[in-house]
Formats: C-alpha cells, structure tokens, sequence
C-alpha cells in the first residue's frame, strides 16, 4: 500500500477550498450587480429610456398646443374670409379704418392727441 499512498491524489484542505467556492460565488454575484445596473442605466438614460420618454411627452404636447393654436387661427380666417367676401358692411368699415378712405362728400377730421404734440 505504501506505493499507492505515493500516487493517491492530494486534497486541498477544507479552508481552501471553501475559501474558493466564497470567491467564486462573490465573483459571480459581482458580474450580476455589474450587469443589473449596467442595464438600469440604459433603461433611464439610453435612446429609448425613461428621460428621453419624457422628453418627447413634452414635445408632443407643445406640439398639440401650437396644432390647436392653428386651428384656431384658421376657423378665424374662414370667418373672416366668409365676411370679406359677403358683407359689404365690413368691406366698407375695413375701408375706412384701414385705407382712410371716404365717400363723396364726406370730411375727415384727424384728431391730434396733445401727449403726440412735440
């Protein structure tokens, strides 16, 4: 037997090998948190993430806001276009406020207020 014990496989102690089944065990739980947050900051900061979903929420809602704007301004156009081309009361009015202009006859009086007199 004394020639087997000279070829019988040596073991490491007990210590040793708990102290490398410890590190192992901690490496891989440090690859896992390195992963995990790696991950968390492209879910927040990444082109698809949390910031930049937000970014576009406030665009698109300024965007909503100047898309109503224009609307408006628009249906006030159409009135506007509708009354310029059937009331003749208003084209006259438009006339005489915008263009001074005056039927035969009439007199302008321009009135000077004393605050514009240098």
């Amino acid at each position: 037997m004394s020639q087997y014990n000279k070829l019988r496989r040596r073991r490491k102690p007990r210590n040793v090998r708990k102290d490398a089944n410890y590190a192992q065990k901690q490496f891989v739980r440090g690859i896992f948190l390195l992963v995990t947050v790696t991950l968390l900051i492209i879910f927040i900061f990444g082109n698809h993430g949390l910031l930049q979903l937000y970014r576009l929420k406030s665009e698109r809602e300024n965007i909503q806001n100047y898309i109503s704007e224009l609307r408006q301004d628009r249906e006030t156009l159409k009135v506007e276009k509708n009354r310029l081309e059937n009331d003749l009361e208003y084209i006259e009015k438009l006339a005489r406020e915008k263009f001074r202009m005056v039927k035969k006859g009439e007199k302008i009086f321009k009135v000077i207020r004393p605050d514009s007199i240098p």
